[in-house]
């Protein structure tokens, strides 16, 4: 069996702890009889190798673990899941250099803190809020100089010091750079927001044939680095703000999972819901921009339409991700799921062909929705340590203000030409007279930075769970799509749509729907799915180690195509 890429971070450990007498078996453990407690330290110390061998060789079928021997193999459950992890080499961060590029700190995050009139944070104030960062030193943290006008505060930064008792650490999870302030990669990902907002309003179903879609695939297939998926090195009408697996590219732009009824306890849950007004937009004055760097809390508020609606433009999905709790959108997954019935389950589930049993807090609703919520949280801690701690990167809103002071003389900065001459720019003056982006929230962006987002790597971290619980292969029955104006469902009569595929476009819908409120770049959303990825086979590694049952183990296809298999504590190629 081939090792894929994660045997090497997730399994190779695991792999040396069996060499060194590390992992033991039920079956073993129980031939330890009352010696168990001395063959655990020696088993911690690498000392009990021929010990645990001799053990394992005679291993038998015994009876039930008494007290205090199930107390000792829990221990020694978490012991080897913690020691796989100990000897896991850890990956290096690399950065984009652009803090230390630039004296300025003209790329990176800074919201909240003091700014000058340019929007660029004063050094003297950044230099000790990176200070206290790097400490770790709690009490510190509310020594962070804020700006006097400020009436937001920063979201949680010590939350990048905070450990798990499973999974990955969000310190030895990896996420390559994010692209350079002044490469051409960065012009295109900007560009890309801004035809997002001026493309708020277009139904997912007019884009083949709407004028201002056009425009946008004209100007961005004009950059010299194109992002996003493409066909013969273009963007198409197909593709155009899609996500980038497999499953992003058939069938429909929104997933399934985004409009189908949501089967909810008693009731049953439309997914009809009240948006915003068509044509709103903020932060295109300067004055409005500019207090919102400081975090002055804003003076307009959205509006919204009384008549409630299904998701049919970004408008709607950027609200959407505006609103939700972390991980809604895969509970609701989960819940239209198991509506679905067994044939729904993934086939390692062990109880397809029990006569006498089915699966409840293991392998069921209970052990599935639980564990969606674990993945969300441990996925965001992952994401909160790389943008705190590592890259700090400004969000779109700012380069924006970047763009509009260069523009408008005020200020030369290094920024791509590609940006600065690009369709996108020339209409958000013609329209706003100013450079800076239309975004959909009043408040702007959240106060924190923005690599990765934070969304993506909750979708990465819940789709992974989604996909080891479930059939990828099921085909989703009466799959519908909503009509133009989002106000009904009508019958998708196109080519199947699978589980796998479409909780793939959950998860990008999710984390790229952010980028159409303006408050992402591409990047960062799918940057961060592969973090939430990595947590969540983690978890999903530590937890094969707890059951009973006899099974073959999560079976899921990653997000990269590649299918790996997660059985007891181990991540190999499938």
């Amino acid at each position: 069996m081939e090792k894929s890429r994660d045997e090497a971070t997730h399994s190779e450990t695991s792999q040396e702890s069996r060499k060194k007498g590390f992992t033991v078996s039920r079956r073993s453990f129980l031939q330890g009889g009352s010696g168990t407690g001395v063959a655990i330290v020696a088993a911690s110390t690498g000392l009990g190798t021929a010990l645990l061998t001799q053990r394992k060789a005679r291993a038998v079928e015994v009876g039930p673990l008494n007290t205090r021997q199930r107390q000792e193999m829990a221990f020694r459950i978490r012991r080897d899941a913690a020691q796989a992890y100990l000897k896991q080499k850890l990956p290096s961060q690399p950065t984009n250099g652009d803090e230390e590029r630039y004296a300025d700190k003209r790329a990176c995050f800074a919201k909240a803190l003091p700014h000058n009139d340019l929007g660029e944070v004063d050094p003297k104030a950044y230099a000790t809020f990176l200070s206290i960062l790097k400490s770790g030193d709690s009490k510190r943290f509310e020594q962070i100089p804020l700006a006097p006008q400020a009436e937001a505060k920063l979201n949680d930064p010590q939350a990048t010091y905070a450990y798990d008792l499973f999974g990955v650490d969000s310190h030895a999870t990896r996420l390559s750079a994010p692209p350079a302030f002044a490469s051409p990669q960065m012009a295109a990902e900007m560009a890309e927001v801004y035809w997002l907002a001026l493309t708020r309003d277009v139904s997912f179903r007019d884009y083949e044939s709407n004028p201002l879609v056009a425009a946008a695939l004209s100007d961005l297939n004009a950059f010299s680095e194109i992002v996003g998926p493409k066909s013969g090195g273009k963007v198409t009408p197909e593709m155009l703000f899609r996500g980038e697996t497999r499953g992003d590219l058939i069938g429909l732009f929104i997933s399934q999972f985004l409009w189908l009824d949501v089967p909810y306890g008693i009731k049953t849950i439309e997914q009809q819901y009240k948006f915003p007004t068509k044509g709103q937009s903020f932060l295109t004055d300067y004055q409005e921009w500019l207090a919102c760097q400081r975090a002055v809390k804003p003076t307009h508020k959205l509006q919204f339409d009384s008549q409630p609606r299904y998701i049919c433009s970004h408008r709607e999905l950027a609200e959407y991700v505006h609103q939700d709790f972390s991980f809604q959108p895969y509970l609701n997954a989960a819940l239209i799921v198991l509506r679905f019935g067994s044939e729904a389950l993934s086939p390692t589930n062990p109880y397809h062909a029990s006569k006498t049993q089915f699966g409840d807090i293991t392998f069921g609703n209970k052990n599935i929705l639980s564990l969606v919520a674990q993945a969300a949280i441990i996925g965001q801690k992952g994401a909160w340590y790389h943008k705190w701690l590592v890259h700090r990167r400004l969000r779109p809103e700012s380069f924006a203000g970047r763009i509009e002071n260069q523009i408008k003389g005020k200020k030369a900065y290094d920024i791509h030409a590609n940006i600065l001459n690009c369709d996108a720019v020339k209409r958000a003056i013609a329209i706003n007279r100013t450079c800076l982006l239309p975004v959909s929230y009043a408040e702007g962006c959240p106060t924190h930075p923005a690599y990765p987002a934070a969304h993506a790597a909750t979708a990465g971290a819940c789709a992974t769970v989604l996909k080891a619980f479930f059939n990828e292969d099921f085909v989703i029955p009466k799959p519908m799509q909503a009509n133009a104006d989002g106000s009904t469902l009508e019958p998708w009569q196109g080519q199947a749509l699978t589980l796998g595929h479409e909780i793939d476009k959950l998860a990008s819908n999710i984390s790229l729907g952010r980028d159409a409120a303006g408050v992402h770049y591409r990047s960062d959303g799918i940057q961060g799915l592969l973090i939430g990825e990595d947590q969540a086979i983690g978890m999903l590694r530590d937890y094969s180690r707890t059951y009973n049952e006899r099974f073959d183990g999560f079976v899921l296809t990653k997000f990269d195509g590649k299918k790996i298999k997660i059985a007891k504590g181990e991540v190999l190629s499938a």
